[in-house]
């Protein structure tokens, strides 16, 4: 029940605070979307330029079997299916 008089009386004083001081809140938040557009931005471009750099390491092929890796696959697979004959 505190919370919810607490609460009540929270709401009722920024509603007039926000009525007295509206242009003040107005230069804050004209203050404040410039910073946060920029952080947001240079988090978007970090995060794609991260995503490139993913997608050129695949078309390099670096993460890809080298061929004696795939020999040593095929012959596991093949080793595997004999054992699952044998069952």
């Amino acid at each position: 029940m505190k919370t919810l008089i607490g609460g009540a009386i929270a709401v009722l004083l920024g509603i007039v605070g926000l009525a007295v001081w509206f242009g003040a809140f107005l230069n804050l938040l004209a203050g404040c979307i410039p910073p946060v557009l920029l952080l947001g931005g240079g988090l978007a471009l970090y995060l794609g330029f991260d995503e490139l750099k993913d997608s050129w390491k695949k078309e390099d092929g670096a993460d890809a079997p080298a061929n004696e890796d795939k020999t040593k696959i095929e012959e596991l697979e093949k080793e595997l299916s004999d054992l699952k004959k044998n069952e």
